[in-house]
């Protein structure tokens, strides 16, 4: 088989350093096709070298003119601008692209570029957070797709048409659009480049809706891709991120931070898309172990991508007892960013408002977190922003009605298995139980909450709750004087201790959403590090799950759990 023969065979199999080395080779001994060109600039691209990528495509593209293929010629234009942009060198970008556009609009009959033009400004009205421009743009591009053939032009229309959705409130149709790009991308109708696009994109979409079950799945979906390509250092940065954030959320700290590292790596190596959220992952685990010098430099890392590290930057100022300063940066940055952004920074805002003494500004982002929940039905917008309000309530001396919301926040984090935000919930219910008068309960919850703390390492949490627990006393007297009441109520009957108790009492089912997730994992023959690797979580986390299943369903073995699967459906 010849070299060139050899090239070919790699990239079909997505071997791209393999490709690589054997166009390379063939190219010594005669001038490659355009078509080879353009395939070896991909190669390329995807390891990670995107200069010189470029540089091979521009190359592939001047093929193209020379042999007279005009629509694939403006393909290559297109794509080198696109990768321009990724580059950080906006001028060459948009010299290519209006050179894709000039030959498009030279063509004497239609091709699938056209659509492909729409991108751009579809991509610049979601940077301005004009929602309904970037609709009307990617709608275009779409239609154009669809309607000439071009698998790669519809789906990015259809991933950019879902984001604009998003945008706009119109979640439903917006997630269902998503999936639907997708698709095409898992039954292989997708170019490499443009799958890796929507990959990211859809994740960091499903990110910004709240959609955590989303996240979850097409983030375990990048990961397979990507391990299924020798040496693809595009996008594997940024499923690293995207697995730090998840990580983070289920109190997996220190495997947030290794894949936050290896994010890193992969940005430095080529994935430069990778660059902001690894940084920004790392500070937020450290920020939470109280490594505030570590968290500044990991945030500041962060900001040189251009994009600001907020809300951790601001929660990092409120941390350091500097809640004058936290509240003026969080001010400026929700100032100025899209809707979507926004959304994300408006709990940290009400947590920071009510530190800074400004009650009214609180209440005002309350109100706006908690008004998002008619068009956003995701159970962590729900918890966040049940969470603020009972914070503001509380703060307006209403601890009754604060409690009631704040059990709900805590089952929903429960249900979301998100240790840390449970916690905290549970180190409000403390200070909400004291200031009712119900001191054992306050003890109780207190202690729950300790627990988790200690065990993330969650030292400036920890610190807080102490402090909390030493001025109770003088807070309920403060809040409610003489009316506390003299015995519990049933709204001040203290959580259980653990959040696998709720609803289920040691011995009985049926078993909690995750649980069963483990049992169906099990079943297939995964080892505990590979389940901790699958969800997300800890693999010590993986151990009290197993164990609080086992002694649901009384059972012994991992043996015995997977025959429950299999008899049960689960499997």
């Amino acid at each position: 088989m010849s070299k060139l023969a050899d090239g070919r065979e790699a990239y079909a199999e997505r071997r791209w350093p393999d490709a690589v080395g054997q166009y390379t080779a063939a190219e010594h001994d005669a001038e490659l096709p355009a078509g080879d060109l353009e395939r070896l600039a991909t190669s390329v691209i995807l390891t990670g070298r995107g200069s010189e990528g470029v540089d091979i495509l521009a190359r592939a593209h001047l093929k193209y003119l020379a042999d007279g293929d005009y629509p694939a010629a403006a393909r290559c234009a297109f794509w080198t601008g696109m990768n321009l942009i990724l580059l950080g060198e906006p001028a060459r970008s948009a010299g290519w692209l209006g050179r894709a556009r000039r030959i498009v609009e030279d063509l004497p009959e239609p091709c699938p570029v056209e659509g492909l033009l729409f991108v751009p400004a579809g991509l610049g009205a979601l940077y301005q957070g004009d929602g309904a421009a970037a609709a009307e743009a990617f709608t275009r591009a779409a239609d154009i797709g669809r309607e000439r053939g071009d698998a790669d032009t519809a789906a990015l229309g259809m991933l950019g048409l879902g984001q604009a959705k998003i945008m706009l409130g119109q979640l439903d149709d917006g997630l269902a659009l998503l999936d639907e790009a997708m698709v095409a991308v898992t039954v292989g109708e997708i170019s490499p480049v443009p799958a890796g696009i929507i990959y990211c994109a859809v994740i960091g979409t499903c990110h910004l809706a709240f959609d955590l079950h989303r996240a979850h799945e097409w983030t375990r979906a990048l990961d397979r891709w990507c391990n299924a390509q020798q040496n693809l250092v595009a996008y594997s940065g940024q499923c690293q991120m995207h697995r730090a954030e998840l990580y983070r959320l289920h109190g997996a700290w220190t495997e947030a931070i290794d894949a936050a590292k290896t994010a890193q790596g992969l940005a430095f190596r080529g994935d430069r898309m990778a660059t902001y959220g690894g940084f920004y992952e790392q500070g937020e685990i450290h920020r939470l172990r109280g490594d505030f010098d570590a968290a500044e430099a990991s945030y500041l890392q962060a900001q040189e991508t251009g994009f600001p590290p907020h809300p951790g930057l601001a929660l990092l100022r409120l941390a350091q007892g500097k809640p004058d300063q936290a509240q003026s940066l969080l001010r400026q940055a929700m100032d100025g960013a899209a809707p979507d952004y926004r959304r994300r920074m408006l709990a940290a805002r009400v947590e920071i408002e009510l530190a800074a003494g400004d009650a009214g500004a609180a209440r005002a982002a309350m109100e706006e977190l908690a008004s998002l929940c008619t068009s956003i039905d995701m159970p962590m917008l729900h918890a966040l922003a049940e969470q603020s309000e009972a914070s503001v309530l509380f703060h307006e001396g209403d601890p009754e009605a604060a409690l009631v919301l704040l059990r709900r926040a805590w089952s929903r984090w429960i249900s979301l298995d998100a240790p840390f935000e449970a916690a905290r919930c549970r180190a409000l219910l403390a200070s909400l139980c004291a200031a009712l008068g119900d001191e054992e309960s306050a003890r109780l919850e207190r202690a729950a909450a300790r627990a988790v703390f200690t065990e993330l390492g969650a030292a400036p949490a920890l610190s807080a709750l102490e402090l909390s627990g030493l001025g109770q006393s003088g807070l309920a007297s403060s809040r409610l004087g003489q009316s506390a009441p003299a015995a519990p109520d049933a709204r001040t009957t203290p959580l259980p201790a653990s959040a696998d108790d709720v609803g289920h009492p040691a011995g009985a089912g049926p078993l909690t959403a995750r649980e069963t997730e483990v049992v169906r994992l099990v079943a297939a023959g995964l080892s505990n590090r590979d389940i901790a690797a699958e969800l997300f979580i800890s693999e010590k986390t993986v151990a009290r799950h197993l164990s609080n299943i086992f002694t649901k369903l009384g059972l012994t073995s991992r043996a015995a759990a997977t025959a429950y699967a299999y008899k049960h459906g689960l499997a």
